[in-house]
């Protein structure tokens, strides 16, 4: 049986943050029953062929499903192959959380809570369009270690509007406060179809400068470090032995299964998305017919690219003999140009039989990975 991980995607949102280019919706309440079936179909018909090695529920919120949703849900996905000890991540955001959906979910076997937080400035979580205080966020928190959830991430973002270097500081500090197994820190990116995209055209949007940015992701770095967090991924730092594996899949270019509206699957070299309308979804779940809007075949230069790509954004960055075994010949066959030119610069480091981005080449990734499109 071919093991693989499981991402579920949850398209529904009590109010939408302004940053927010996912594929989320607000007002859609009355479809969430009729979405759950029609999910729940989709897993059991393609899900149940393979061992599950790493599940993620992401949204949208998650956590905004109501109680008998959610658990009618988690007993469908309990039901498929599921490997022991499994990570089983689900997503939450502050003011959709109680102890009776928490208990479910402890239940069924979720073992890992990724909050969204982004500030702990309740100004500039008003700013951003989130729906909670810093305060309800804690009281959420302390609520899931009180259920005995052991395995907590916390999402942040840097770089939004009217942040000061020192807000920045402050939410790190006291989030390490509260002690998170794992710390995500984005910063923001503008994108397109947003409302922030629609204000940063109007000149609207009071963004911090790039040297700032800079300063905030640098003292990221610093500090987490200082207090037991490694950095394994360009934005995500975690303690010991807890790095996100189901995340990790996706920067090994490992195979993966994507289920419910707008969600994408990478299996036998097949890039899939599913289409993004939920009551077309809905419709063709019903009546058998795919829902399946994109389908890709990836040929052997696409994923050289990804392996390359997905890899270098991890700390330890990608190794030459993988390299070798996935594609049979040497990396430096067709890089090895673009390598050495990067090492001179000193955007890459070379050692040991593994190539990585120094810190100076993470803060320019972009740049550097476009060098290595072919």
């Amino acid at each position: 049986m071919k093991e693989i991980s499981l991402y579920i995607h949850i398209p529904f949102c009590k109010q939408k943050c302004l940053y927010c280019d996912f594929p989320s919706y607000t007002g859609k309440e009355k479809l969430i029953s009729a979405y759950i079936k029609a999910l729940k179909k989709e897993i059991i018909e393609k899900a149940k062929k393979y061992l599950i090695k790493s599940i993620f529920i992401g949204g949208g919120t998650p956590s905004y499903l109501a109680v008998e949703e959610l658990k009618s849900l988690l007993e469908t996905i309990n039901k498929l192959n599921l490997k022991q000890n499994l990570e089983f991540t689900m997503e939450c955001n502050p003011g959709t959380l109680d102890e009776k959906k928490l208990k479910i979910m402890k239940l069924y076997n979720v073992n890992r809570i990724s909050m969204g937080l982004q500030s702990t400035n309740n100004s500039i979580l008003k700013n951003i369009g989130r729906i909670h205080s810093f305060e309800e966020f804690k009281n959420n928190y302390l609520l899931a270690r009180e259920e005995g959830f052991k395995n907590i991430n916390i999402d942040l973002m840097f770089g939004l509007p009217n942040q000061q270097i020192d807000d920045w500081k402050d939410t790190l500090k006291e989030i390490i406060k509260l002690k998170p197994e794992h710390i995500s820190a984005y910063s923001l990116i503008v994108e397109e179809g947003t409302c922030f995209y629609k204000l940063y055209n109007s000149n609207k949007l009071n963004l911090p400068t790039e040297d700032e940015e800079r300063e905030m992701y640098s003292y990221t770095k610093k500090i987490l470090s200082s207090n037991g967090y490694n950095q394994y991924e360009i934005s995500n730092f975690s303690i010991d032995n807890k790095e996100c594996f189901h995340n990790k899949v996706y920067w090994k270019m490992e195979e993966y299964l994507g289920l419910g509206v707008s969600a994408s699957s990478f299996i036998d070299e097949k890039r899939i998305k599913n289409l993004d309308d939920i009551e077309t979804y809905i419709l063709n779940i019903e009546n058998n017919i795919s829902i399946e809007e994109e389908i890709h075949l990836n040929d052997i230069n696409d994923d050289i690219e990804e392996f390359v790509f997905l890899g270098l954004r991890m700390t330890t960055g990608i190794e030459e003999e993988e390299f070798k075994r996935r594609f049979n010949q040497d990396i430096n066959n067709i890089y090895g140009d673009v390598i050495y030119k990067n090492i001179k610069q000193g955007l890459l480091v070379r050692d040991k039989g593994r190539i990585y981005l120094t810190s100076y080449g993470i803060e320019v990734s972009n740049w550097v990975m476009s060098e290595f499109i072919l």
